[in-house]
Formats: structure tokens, C-alpha cells, sequence
């Protein structure tokens, strides 16, 4: 878990390398390179290259959602502190819950609810929503890019439910998006420099190391035991911003990752709790 948070980390860090490219740009190649490596791993093994049908009308709504929490994360990258950017997009597994709710008939107990409503209140400390603020539009994509991956997360159980694999979840998302994404990629194409195409590859490199790694990191471990292990990412790109892009978030935006990463260590310990009591 803590490669993977490592791995998306540097995504982040590569995509805001690539500079003032279009965000539809940037986020083609970020998919088309783990589409890549998805194939590679799907063709090793043909019997996964496919899913029950019942599984497909899952896995286009984990696409659809996943494209556009993609697309708004990338957009908050180029204008947000990474960390800030980070740490939005690590909103997802409270939407996660909430999606869950309607997609997977789960019931959220009183005590699930109260940390969704923490960790939303941390977010806006770190949105700030006012008038005069300038990176109000960008913090509200990133917030929706979290609400976008947390829909996608529920979708993905869904798919798996119904007998769709693990690299096959990944090809489908990645190849649909990559579909999804080529008109914009076209109409909005800007010529790149040798570093840039260099630094999309690589995080598009980064991507698909961070969605096999937690992939394999579910398949060994109830998410229980590891899911708060996730929210290292936070301290990475917190390194990262400050050393390599010298970024320093305000007062503010720490008392809304404390905020935020409260609510998740809050809820990772009753998950576990009751999760042990109901066995």
C-alpha cells in the first residue's frame, strides 16, 4: 500500500513536471501508458481477457467516473500545492462510502456518517470557499475528482462482485478512457519537448505501478488492516512540493490534513473494531 501511495505520489509529481500542457493532454497519456501495461499483463494470462457480462454495465460506470475524477484531479495538480491536490483527492474513500450506500446496499453506521462530515468540513478548510480566493475553482475540481474516484471505488467492487478481474478492470477503464479522452487530446494537442513527453511517460509509469500495487496490496490483506497506510501519499507529495517545487501550504490547509487524516485514522480503527466484533 505504501508503494502505491509512493507510486501516484510521483504521478502527481510528474504530471506538474510536465508543465503548462492541457490537462485532457496530460491525462491521455497518463491512461495510455497503463493501458499498455494492463494489455501486457492480460495477455500473460488470455483467460482474464474477458468478464461476465453482468459485469460490464459496472465497469462503464467505474470508467465514466473514473475518467472524470481523473481529468478534474489533473486539472487541481497544475494549479494547487501538490499536497493540497493530494490530499482532495484522498477524500475518496469517504465518498467511497457514501456511493456505497446506494451502489453495494451497504448501510454507514452513525459513526461513519460523523467522519464523512469531519473529513468534508477539513476540506474546505483546505478549499477555503470565498469570493476573492483564486484557487477556489481548482480545489472544487479536486474535490470533485475525489468524488469522482470514491464513485469509481464502489463501482470497482461492484465489477468485482460480478466476476470481472483485477487487470481487466484496469484495461477497461484505461482503454475507455483513452477513447473517451482522443478528441480533446486532438482538438487541444500542444507540441512537447523531449522532457516533457519523457515525464508524461513516466507518469503514466507511475500510474499503473500505483494501480497494480494496491490492487495486490486488497488481494493480500482485508482493506481494514491497510487502507490508512493510503494517506502516506500525503506526506510524499508534501516532501515533494516543498523540496523539488519549494511549495508550503498554509496555516489552514494543515489544519485540514490533520482534520482529514484524523477522520480516516478514527474510521480505520472502528472499521477494524467492528468489523472483528461481527466475526
Amino acid at each position: 500500500m505504501i508503494t502505491s501511495a509512493f507510486s501516484f505520489a510521483l504521478m502527481m509529481t510528474f504530471v506538474h513536471l510536465a508543465g503548462d500542457l492541457p490537462t485532457f493532454q496530460k491525462a491521455f497519456f497518463r491512461n495510455a501508458v497503463a493501458m499498455l501495461f494492463a494489455l501486457a499483463v492480460l495477455l500473460k494470462d488470455p483467460s482474464m481477457f474477458k468478464a461476465p457480462k453482468q459485469s460490464y454495465k459496472y465497469l462503464l460506470l467505474r470508467s465514466v467516473a473514473g475518467t472524470i475524477g481523473l481529468v478534474c484531479n489533473f486539472y487541481a495538480i497544475d494549479r494547487l500545492v501538490l499536497a493540497d491536490a493530494s490530499i482532495l483527492n484522498k477524500m475518496s474513500p469517504f465518498f467511497a462510502i457514501i456511493f456505497s450506500i446506494f451502489v453495494l446496499k451497504e448501510k454507514a453506521t452513525p459513526f461513519q456518517l460523523g467522519a464523512i462530515t469531519t473529513a468534508f468540513l477539513g476540506s474546505m478548510l483546505i478549499v477555503k470557499p470565498s469570493m476573492g480566493n483564486s484557487e477556489l475553482f481548482p480545489s472544487l475540481m479536486g474535490l470533485l475528482g475525489g468524488i469522482g474516484a470514491g464513485a469509481a471505488y464502489a463501482f470497482v467492487r461492484k465489477a468485482s462482485e460480478k466476476g470481472a478481474k483485477g487487470p481487466f478492470i484496469v484495461f477497461f477503464f484505461s482503454a475507455f478512457s483513452v477513447v473517451v479522452l482522443l478528441p480533446f487530446f486532438i482538438a487541444d494537442y500542444e507540441p512537447m519537448s523531449v522532457k516533457q513527453w519523457i515525464y508524461l511517460i513516466l507518469a503514466g509509469v507511475g500510474a499503473a505501478g500505483g494501480q497494480f500495487t494496491i490492487t495486490a496490496a486488497y488481494s493480500y490483506a482485508p482493506a481494514r488492516e491497510i487502507s490508512v497506510y493510503d494517506y502516506s501519499q500525503i506526506l510524499f507529495t508534501s516532501a515533494i512540493g516543498y523540496f523539488v517545487f519549494n511549495q508550503v501550504p498554509d496555516l489552514l490547509s494543515f489544519v485540514g490534513y490533520a482534520v482529514i487524516i484524523l477522520a480516516a485514522v478514527l474510521m480505520f480503527v472502528y472499521n477494524n473494531r467492528h468489523e472483528r466484533t461481527a466475526e
